[in-house]
């Protein structure tokens, strides 16, 4: 299975241990730690590199295509006429093309023909062209496409979209697509608002043959919630870690009570939150570097109805203990993670912050 811990094979993992503490224990030096700001006063919604180039989505003021070579970005936006949009949301890269998603369908930049076009969706109704989460599965040739209502999956190879209704039991927001992840070179998991798909992606999704259902019944989610929102999926070789919605009023306490999941692949469930070691219940996204998950968390206001960020927890995977990153030059507005294999690409309301995780800076904490 290969995942985003093979990335970092080139690290000294004492070091980024070193760093990791650096950063949650040593805000006075925050000198010292390299972090750049790009982007300031914009909120950016997704992170992604092709390789050579750093790619982020924002919420009112389009895409940027980052150059590291020249320093320089590149901005495709309303403003300059180079895309018909502004808000995106999530965003995927292939070897020739990105892909993006808005509330008004999927945009694709062709690499070598440098152009944007629009890919509307009919299926689905209202909400049916609101993307929350894509997915490039290299070995298949094929993109995922989690939209507000429905699954779509566009083939490569064949030029062709194909649509899929996961709706179990009448329940509509188990087709309502928050996030994708995918699973080694056979399985793909997609999390809804009200539970979690498992696809074998040797099946046929349009039988349904090979997907399985897990909401919060038969232990799953340790049963906790009235139904649970998965943000974020990640995998390893013994576990799945899933971040979910915290979403709870005063009427319904245990609607959607959030938190991060691990799952042996079997059946024990552990789970940190708000009580043991998260900075809130709510999870907007993971990533991971090392023995570390980054979770960037929000807690939800039941009386305003309203997401108030938290910033970042650092969780070890071996043993589940945490530590909160504090660093001033580094705010809790926290949407979304990305790590380059060098780098920690941080998005949050007021632009990126970029970490560079290098042992040149360890000596400073450790004379």
């Amino acid at each position: 299975m290969i995942t985003s811990f093979t990335l970092l094979s080139r690290f000294d993992f004492k070091m980024i241990i070193i760093l990791i503490l650096s950063l949650c224990f040593y805000e006075n030096n925050a000198q010292t730690i390299s972090v750049e700001r790009f982007l300031s006063k914009i909120k950016v919604t997704d992170i992604k590199n092709d390789g050579k180039d750093i790619w982020a989505t924002t919420e009112g003021n389009g895409i940027y295509r980052y150059n590291s070579k020249k320093n320089k970005w590149e901005n495709f936006s309303t403003d300059n006429k180079k895309i018909k949009q502004d808000f995106f949301y999530c965003i995927e890269i292939s070897k020739k093309y990105i892909w993006a998603g808005s509330t008004n369908g999927l945009y694709i930049f062709d690499k070598r023909r440098k152009k944007w076009k629009r890919k509307g969706f009919s299926k689905g109704g209202q909400f049916g062209n609101w993307i929350r989460s894509l997915k490039y599965d290299k070995k298949h040739k094929t993109l995922w496409i989690g939209r507000f209502r429905n699954l779509s999956r566009y083939s490569l190879p064949r030029k062709k979209y194909y649509d899929y209704n996961l709706t179990i039991k009448k329940v509509d927001k188990t087709n309502s697509i928050k996030s994708l992840h995918i699973d080694g070179d056979s399985l793909l998991w997609i999390g809804t608002e009200a539970g979690l798909h498992k696809f074998n992606i040797n099946g046929n999704l349009r039988k349904k043959q090979g997907l399985s259902f897990y909401n919060n019944s038969n232990n799953y989610f340790m049963n906790e919630s009235d139904q649970v929102s998965v943000t974020n999926i990640l995998t390893e070789q013994n576990s799945i870690w899933f971040g979910t919605d915290e979403f709870i009023t005063k009427e319904n306490p245990n609607f959607n009570v959030g938190g991060m999941y691990q799952f042996d692949r079997g059946i024990e469930w552990k789970k940190l939150s708000s009580q043991n070691g998260l900075n809130s219940n709510g999870v907007f996204d993971l990533e991971l570097v090392g023995n570390y998950i980054w979770v960037a968390t929000y807690q939800f206001n039941p009386t305003s109805k309203k997401q108030m960020h938290r910033g970042i927890t650092l969780v070890n995977r071996l043993n589940m203990s945490t530590s909160k990153l504090e660093n001033s030059d580094i705010p809790i507005t926290v949407n979304t993670l990305h790590f380059d294999g060098t780098n920690m690409w941080i998005g949050t309301n007021d632009g990126i912050r970029k970490i560079k995780l290098t042992n040149s800076i360890v000596p400073n904490f450790t004379r």
